[in-house]
């Protein structure tokens, strides 16, 4: 996991644009991480629409790395960003997408995420051969795991309650993986460089949520169960 694999030379990459609005950005005017996490979720789920696999699963995903490219910068507000997304590998019932963030033509940013699909009733499910048929070519057989192993809290790590909003759940009554990127950018101090969330458990509200966090490493409990972890680096 965490492989920036390079864009495949054979095989499906879909495209799509976003241009930066106001509630993409911060104070400075460039992008913030959960934004960049919202725009990787809608460039993946227009891909799978585009796929016209056309099944009743739905994506969740279970961990995301996102770093700027050396020497780039965060796009800024009104800046177009392209963004191009294809499956950098598979698993028995998961799969890893790569995608690069363009601004100009040149790539200024970058991702990799494990997603896994679920069936309706909130199960797991194997990848389909239609799914292979349209995807396998560009993941060139390359195979990942699903592991996400959980961080230790150090004991010196302060905590606070993290309250959760009605705007924060999506279709699937989780807390949405955007809603939850924000995280990030409430406690990094500076412009986030790179970021790595990890989901071990979905986010649900029935419990109180607490954030837990130390330098450059964060964790959302509830009853002193790990449910997410991050980790960043920040200017």
């Amino acid at each position: 996991m965490d492989e920036f694999l390079p864009r495949p030379e054979v095989g499906r990459a879909f495209s799509n644009q976003q241009v930066v609005r106001l509630g993409d950005t911060g104070p400075s005017g460039s992008l913030r991480i959960d934004a960049v996490a919202r725009y990787l979720q809608d460039a993946a789920y227009d891909d799978w629409v585009d796929s016209g696999i056309g099944t009743d699963e739905t994506w969740v995903v279970r961990r995301t790395a996102i770093r700027l490219v050396k020497g780039q910068r965060w796009p800024f507000f009104n800046e177009r960003v392209a963004m191009v997304t294809w499956c950098s590998g598979w698993g028995l019932a998961w799969a890893q997408r790569r995608t690069d963030l363009e601004v100009d033509g040149r790539v200024v940013a970058q991702a990799v995420a494990l997603w896994v699909p679920i069936d309706p009733a909130g199960w797991p499910r194997r990848l389909a051969p239609s799914f292979h048929e349209v995807y396998g070519p560009s993941a060139l057989g390359h195979k990942v795991s699903r592991k996400v192993p959980k961080s230790d809290i150090p004991e010196n790590a302060s905590k606070r309650p993290w309250p959760l909003r009605v705007a924060d759940f999506d279709i699937v009554g989780h807390v949405n993986n955007a809603a939850l990127w924000t995280v990030v950018s409430e406690v990094a101090k500076g412009e986030v460089r790179s970021a790595t969330m990890t989901h071990h458990e979905a986010v649900t509200g029935e419990h109180p949520v607490d954030l837990v966090s130390s330098e450059q490493s964060l964790w959302l409990c509830s009853n002193d169960e790990v449910l997410v972890t991050a980790d960043y680096t920040s200017d």
